[in-house]
C-alpha cells in the first residue's frame, strides 16, 4: 500500500513539480470516495494534475471544457435515431468515464453545472427518464477560475458542498520553477507516465479507508471543532453533519496514506482546511476573510485534549 502511494505521488510529481502536498490531498479525496474542486488562476497546472492522476491510476479519462453555451446533454449524452435499426440509440457523454475533468466549471450556467450533481452524489446519471450507472471508481475533478474574473457563474453553496475537498495549487517555489524552466516541458512526460495501480486495487484501497480506526477521543476532538464553528460569532453558520462526516472520512484516508490504520489529531488538522474551507462563511464582522483563515482560527482555538 505504502509503495503504491509513493509511486503514484512520485510519478505525478514528474509533471507537476513541487506540489507534493496538493497531490497527496488529491489522493486522499479519491481514496475517501469524494470529488475534488481546484480553484486557482489559469496556467497553474490544474488540468495537468487531473490528466496525470488518470494516467498513473489507470483510469479512463475525459475532459469537458465548460463554456457559457454548454448544455446538459453535452455532458450526459443523447439518444440518436438509428434508421438501420429503426430505433433510438443512446450515445453516452463524457461523464461515463472513471475520471472526469470538469474544466472551468464556473464558466457555464447553473443549469449545466447542476447536470453533475446526481452523478457526484449517486454515481449514476438519468438521461431521458432512464437511470444509468457510472463506472467505478468515479472521480470528478472540477477546476474553477477566481470569481473576480470575467465570464464566471459562482457555484452556489449547495453545489460547493458536493465537493469533498477544495484545494489551490498556487505559484511554484523558486527551486521548482527553475527546474521547470531549465528542462523539458514537464507536460510532455504525460504520455510516458506508467499506470502503477489498477481500478480493482483502487477500489480495494477505498474499502480499506472505511476500516481505519477512529478512537472516541478523536471523535470528541472533531466534535469540539465542529461545535466551535456553530458557536463562534465569527461564522455565519456552522459546519453541517455532512461537513463533519467529510472531515472524518478524509482524515481516515490521510492516515492510510501515511501508513497508519488509525487516525490521530494531526490527520484532521492536515485535511481540515481543504475539507471545510469552502463550507464555512464568515459573519458580517469577519467578512472578507477566506475560508482558510477561518479554519485556522478554529484550529488555533480548540485544544486537542
Amino acid at each position: 500500500m505504502q509503495k503504491v502511494v509513493d509511486a503514484v505521488i512520485a510519478n505525478v510529481s514528474k509533471v507537476l513539480i513541487g506540489k507534493q502536498q496538493q497531490i497527496t490531498l488529491s489522493l486522499a479525496c479519491l481514496f475517501a470516495q469524494g470529488h475534488l474542486l481546484i480553484e486557482d488562476l489559469p496556467g497553474m497546472g490544474k488540468t495537468t494534475l487531473a490528466h496525470a492522476l488518470a494516467k498513473v491510476l489507470g483510469l479512463s479519462y475525459s475532459r469537458i471544457q465548460f463554456t457559457s453555451d454548454l448544455l446538459p446533454a453535452d455532458i450526459l449524452g443523447v439518444s440518436i435515431y438509428d434508421r438501420t435499426k429503426a430505433q433510438f440509440e443512446f450515445h453516452p457523454g463524457p461523464i461515463f468515464n472513471q475520471l472526469l475533468l470538469a474544466d472551468e466549471i464556473n464558466r457555464t450556467t447553473p443549469k449545466t453545472q447542476s447536470a453533475l450533481l446526481e452523478a457526484m452524489a449517486e454515481g449514476q446519471a438519468t438521461v431521458e427518464g432512464e437511470t444509468r450507472p457510472l463506472p467505478e471508481p468515479f472521480f470528478v475533478i472540477a477546476t474553477q477560475n477566481p470569481s473576480t474574473q470575467a465570464g464566471t457563474f459562482p457555484l452556489p453553496e449547495s453545489q460547493l458542498d458536493r465537493f469533498l475537498m477544495r484545494i489551490e495549487l498556487g505559484y511554484p517555489d523558486p527551486a521548482s520553477e527553475r527546474e521547470m524552466l531549465s528542462g523539458e516541458d514537464p507536460r510532455k512526460q504525460l504520455a510516458h507516465i506508467p499506470a502503477v495501480i489498477s481500478s480493482e486495487q483502487l477500489l480495494k484501497i477505498q474499502q480499506q479507508v472505511l476500516q481505519v480506526t477512529v478512537s472516541d477521543s478523536l471523535v470528541d476532538y472533531l466534535q469540539r471543532l465542529v461545535q466551535f464553528t456553530r458557536d463562534d460569532p465569527m461564522f455565519m453558520s456552522g459546519l453541517s453533519p455532512r461537513g463533519a462526516l467529510a472531515t472524518l472520512q478524509c482524515a481516515r484516508a490521510w492516515a492510510l496514506i501515511q501508513g497508519r490504520q488509525y487516525v490521530i489529531p494531526e490527520d484532521i488538522q492536515a485535511v481540515l482546511p481543504s475539507v471545510v474551507g469552502h463550507r464555512l462563511r464568515g459573519s458580517a464582522e469577519s467578512s472578507g476573510q477566506s475560508g482558510e483563515v477561518l479554519v485556522q482560527r478554529v484550529l488555533n482555538s480548540v485544544d486537542i485534549i
